[in-house]
């Protein structure tokens, strides 16, 4: 399959156009999605019910199930509107989590084909800056991920969200001319899921530090050593 342009978004933006909310639709949504957060991070998000919401939000329990059938769905849309500047470096942002030039890079020098800059389409350099802040993401949501990726079985393959992460990593592997790149993206998100960081922060005690470093080798075992 040809590899898309390197200086282009690798993959389309997570939200298809939308009908326009309405106005007092959109200000109900916001308070519930305030309310959530501060809830949530008030108390542990087990505890928090879609009641204690609707009250702290001020609406009615029928405005909070309209827009969110449970808590799952409002921790998705939290996560959602949370991701989408991690989502935005990925497309626009600096090499190497994005596909622009380094931060600082002088554009006039070693260039890369089709970029404009020397290390802006590293492949490689990418999918590793992209699994070190997807990890830093997951930690510090975990209990939200936790639950939009547990409340229904598969849930954390239906996730909008996880389309995205899953498209993005298989164009930066078939990029690196990686075979089974499908595959292997899936198999790379399988090591990031909510419940195998709980584990390995909350059960192994492993930090962040030590993660990185590891999962930055499985990339490179993935990609496999550059030729001599």
């Amino acid at each position: 399959m040809p590899t898309p342009p390197t200086g282009m978004p690798l993959v389309p933006t997570p939200r298809a156009p939308q009908r326009k909310e309405r106005a007092d639709a959109a200000r109900n949504r916001q308070r519930v999605l305030l309310a959530a957060e501060e809830l949530f991070a008030r108390r542990s998000v087990e505890s928090v019910t879609m009641d204690d919401i609707a009250a702290a939000a001020g609406v009615g329990k029928g405005t909070l199930y309209r827009r969110f059938t449970d808590k799952g769905g409002l921790a998705a849309e939290l996560l959602s509107e949370r991701g989408a500047e991690l989502q935005r470096a990925i497309l626009e942002g600096p090499a190497p989590l994005g596909p622009g030039p380094a931060a600082g890079a002088d554009s006039g020098a070693g260039t890369s084909a089709g970029t404009g800059a020397g290390t802006a389409a590293d492949p490689a350099a990418r999918l590793e800056a992209f699994c070190a802040a997807y990890l830093a993401f997951q930690e510090r949501h975990l209990d939200l991920v936790l639950l939009s990726e547990t409340s229904s079985p598969g849930g954390r393959l239906r996730k909008r969200s996880y389309e995205f992460w899953r498209q993005h990593t298989e164009v930066l592997l078939r990029a690196a001319h990686v075979p089974d790149a499908r595959v292997r993206a899936e198999v790379l998100l399988a090591a990031l899921s909510a419940e195998q960081v709980r584990h390995w922060t909350r059960n192994e005690g492993r930090t962040l530090d030590d993660l990185t470093v590891a999962l930055t080798g499985v990339v490179r075992s993935l990609i496999g050593s550059p030729a001599a």
